[in-house]
């Protein structure tokens, strides 16, 4: 009986004791790991070069937005030259307007469509050169500052602006 309750004992303690130890052993080696935290989805708003790849698009693209209002505008006078003179208006002209609405409507909304999905690649295309630019940023900061690891967090629930670098990514960026 002695002996059983000993070994019980004895065992106890040496969980516990493991326990122990490997805490103690979690805790240094977690001390000694650096890790930072960037948010990508910041630089893309605010870094200099994201902002400049931003207008870049807009300029390239104001042309076509141009026309589409264009097309938007003769559209609605189309639309009240059709409402106001229908009483007064030939079946035949009535009709005819009619056409020329549907046609500039299916055309309106064809260059509507076609300009976003262009947009989408040009930005797809610009944001992908700004975040390869980051990615080098990240690179360097993680060697010049000895980090072991560095995330890219968008929605993190927490973190601490002690593991967050994103400012320093930015700064990096913009002083290329």
């Amino acid at each position: 009986m002695y002996n059983r309750i000993y070994r019980c004992w004895f065992n106890t303690m040496m969980v516990f004791f493991i326990i122990v130890c490997n805490s103690s052993f979690v805790t240094a080696f977690a001390s000694d790991i650096k890790i930072g935290v960037v948010n990508t989805e910041k630089i893309l708003r605010e870094s200099i070069p994201a902002i400049q790849a931003q207008k870049k698009i807009e300029q390239e693209f104001v042309p076509r937005d141009e026309d589409i209002k264009k097309m938007a505008m003769k559209a609605k006078k189309l639309q009240d030259r059709l409402e106001q003179d229908n009483t007064i208006m030939e079946e035949s002209e009535r009709r005819n307007l009619e056409r020329n609405l549907a046609n500039l409507s299916r055309e309106y909304q064809r260059a509507q469509k076609q300009m976003r999905e262009d947009l989408s690649v040009r930005q797809n295309e610009e944001y992908s050169m700004v975040l390869e630019r980051t990615n080098q940023a990240i690179s360097k900061i993680a060697e010049n500052e000895n980090y072991d690891l560095i995330l890219q967090l968008q929605d993190s629930v927490y973190r601490s602006q002690r593991i967050d670098i994103t400012d320093k990514v930015i700064k990096a960026l913009n002083n290329e």
